[in-house]
């Protein structure tokens, strides 16, 4: 798409994830709920603050790493509000009540348009639908629940008390790999998907890449579409490198 790529960015375990960006499909609830403004609805205080630095390892931003200056991470874009808010969102679920937040209308916002800003409207879930989210978001608490008490374990009792460095040894573990796995792609959606979801708080993810959002209706032209836009130096870094060897391997 039109803009320039996107930066390199630290991560320390580099994890094949499949990660749904779509306005329409995200695989998190849309919550408008930044970190730290509204008490969280799934974690208790100790959990999101776990949460909080183990994003902040995938994708730090400048108070995590002063290489990452001007250059928002998973604090900044309230990821650990994003996740909390997917995993309690069928907490209170009820026949009479509106519709979970779990789909936005969409297919566009009034970002970049006087119109109707059409993803503050959520779809109703039907039963089967229902079903199927709940099973999937009740996984994800008991694998959030387990892995959480496993970072604090490796940490000796609390993984926030731990150096950054030794956060990230923990995060690389074998003994905590499936977890780590499912925050990195969980971190990479709070980043850069649409802000009705919850995260890309100020649309900072796509600020920081370049990308413009949902410009619908305008859109873009079949000639946008496929031309290209030169060189990608996210290509040419060493984490990609690292990337497309682990790849190789699997």
């Amino acid at each position: 798409m039109p803009g320039n790529g996107p930066r390199r960015r630290t991560v320390i375990a580099v994890i094949p994830v499949a990660t749904v960006l779509a306005a329409t499909a995200c695989t998190s609830s849309p919550q408008k709920r930044p970190n730290g403004d509204q008490a969280p609805l799934f974690f208790d205080q100790h959990q999101a603050a776990v949460v909080m630095d183990a994003t902040a390892r995938i994708a730090p931003g400048p108070g995590d790493d002063p290489a990452e200056t001007g250059h928002p991470g998973a604090r900044e874009a309230g990821v650990t509000g994003y996740i909390d808010a997917m995993l309690g969102a069928l907490g209170a679920l009820q026949d009479d009540n509106p519709p979970p937040v779990i789909f936005a209308g969409g297919p566009w916002s009034n970002r970049h348009t006087s119109g109707p800003d059409l993803m503050a409207r959520f779809a109703a879930l039907d039963p089967v639908a229902r079903i199927a989210w709940r099973k999937r978001l009740t996984a994800w608490q008991n694998q959030y629940r387990q892995g959480i008490a496993a970072l604090d374990k490796l940490a000796g009792g609390d993984f926030t008390k731990v150096t950054p460095q030794e956060q990230d040894k923990i995060l690389a573990t074998q003994q905590v790999s499936s977890f780590t796995s499912l925050l990195f792609g969980h971190t990479i959606e709070g980043l850069y998907a649409a802000p009705e979801y919850g995260g890309n708080r100020g649309l900072a993810g796509w600020q920081d890449i370049g990308f413009p959002g949902d410009v619908q209706p305008g859109g873009y032209t079949a000639d946008e579409v496929e031309r290209s836009d030169g060189h990608d130096p996210l290509t040419s870094t060493p984490i990609v490198a690292d990337v497309l060897k682990l790849l190789g391997a699997l």
